[in-house]
């Protein structure tokens, strides 16, 4: 009977064994089993790169396109492409006395001929295609350093070029977004400092939104021998410039570019986006356009928005993306917000905007009266004779950059 029980309890014994081993079995057969699935996703893997099959596209089989480049404020228009293509640009070194303000003028270094130079606008994608000459009046070697390119430099090794030379290589937009470039010969800072700079736009595959109205825009901040306004001819001054102390602070190149006559136009309503850089070579931009809220700001032109801003910082070497509607007519003034390069050293414009009233956004003047303590009869010194002053409209403002002070009306 002991002998019976025991071989009950034994084979009891290995039929649980069994039963165990079954299980582990069981257990670890559904890893097996998605470990099959996972090996097909991954053998499946190679067809999702279908995006990147325009980067594979060897570069002589793209379709070559000649760039449309325009001079600020003047943008090109939108790419309206699907595909990558080789995009052809041409730049030429020219130095060159131009004005910088009425009664003052300075040779500057410019890409194709004026500061700054033309805007770039290409394709996420794309490949660029760079013919850079040398004019031969050039006194010195120049180069140009994109930032909207990734390789040592910037290409400025690949362009470095001498008077009377043409050189020409490629690089690829790899990354949308806005760009600055620039001369990077040694004094770097002496080659910016002259207006060695501009911007390249590259869109993103699908696009940019639709807008009304574009400007190109940058900052730059200039060292001369004279101060402000000196007449005559201002030679580039070395220790200033080190010591960061501008004479002229600028929008395009030039005291009133975007001022006055030159003055950017837009309609009531509109969708405006500015495209602004800051090409230096020192000063950090406080860019403001006074009565204007940004809507969007593409912070340092990259993918990051911010919304409802009032004055944006741009970096000296960076850009940002701008864009705000247009609400009621008037002049609107562009400024850096470091108020005294403003007023006193040059970086003021205007957009100017016409069209139909809207005094639900904001009224003319309503009441001009005699000042009246509380309690008290009005004071006989008190008048409306000061008011004017500080009623004066925005479009006078560009006038204070020969140094007078600004209306009260127009801090913002």
């Amino acid at each position: 009977m002991k002998r019976q029980t025991l071989a009950a309890l034994i084979a009891a014994a290995f039929a649980l064994a069994a039963c165990n081993d079954d299980n582990k079995q069981a257990a670890t057969q559904p890893a097996g089993e998605s470990s099959t699935p996972a090996v097909q996703t991954a053998s499946a893997a190679p067809e999702a790169p279908a995006q990147s099959a325009e980067a594979d596209v060897p570069v002589d089989q793209l379709p070559v396109i000649d760039a449309v480049t325009t001079h600020a404020p003047e943008v090109p228009p939108p790419v309206n492409r699907d595909h990558a293509a080789l995009v052809k640009v041409k730049m030429e070194t020219v130095e060159k006395t131009m004005k910088m303000a009425d009664g003052v003028d300075y040779t500057y270094w410019t890409f194709n001929g004026d500061v700054p130079g033309q805007m770039i606008r290409v394709r996420e994608g794309d490949t660029v295609e760079v013919e850079f000459s040398n004019n031969p009046s050039s006194t010195v070697p120049h180069n140009v350093d994109f930032h909207a390119s990734n390789g040592t430099g910037g290409g400025s090794a690949a362009t470095f070029t001498a008077p009377g030379r043409t050189s020409t290589f490629r690089w690829k937009a790899l990354q949308s977004g806005l760009y600055i470039y620039h001369c990077a010969v040694a004094p770097v800072g002496m080659h910016v400092g002259n207006g060695m700079y501009g911007l390249v736009l590259v869109e993103p595959k699908e696009g940019l939104p639709k807008v009304d109205k574009e400007f190109y825009i940058v900052q730059g901040d200039f060292y001369t021998k004279g101060k402000y306004g000196e007449p005559g001819h201002q030679a580039f001054d070395m220790d200033k410039a080190i010591r960061e102390d501008a004479d002229y602070v600028v929008f395009n190149g030039h005291v009133g570019a975007i001022a006055g006559d030159n003055a950017l136009k837009s309609k009531v309503g509109d969708k405006v986006r500015m495209y602004v850089g800051n090409g230096g070579p020192n000063l950090v931009s406080s860019f403001h356009v006074i009565g204007e809220i940004f809507d969007k700001v593409y912070v340092e032109a990259g993918k990051l928005v911010n919304e409802n801003v009032q004055s944006t910082l741009i970096p000296a070497g960076g850009a940002a993306i701008i864009e705000f509607k247009t609400d009621i007519p008037g002049s609107f003034t562009i400024v850096d917000h470091s108020i005294f390069r403003a007023f006193n050293k040059g970086a003021l414009g205007q957009l100017v905007v016409e069209g139909e009233d809207h005094p639900e956004i904001m009224t003319k003047k309503l009441s001009d009266n005699a000042y009246q303590p509380a309690g008290g009869a009005a004071t006989g010194a008190a008048s409306g004779a000061s008011a004017p002053a500080a009623s004066a409209p925005a479009a006078s403002a560009p006038a204070a950059a020969s140094g007078a002070s600004a209306p009260a009306a127009e801090g913002h």
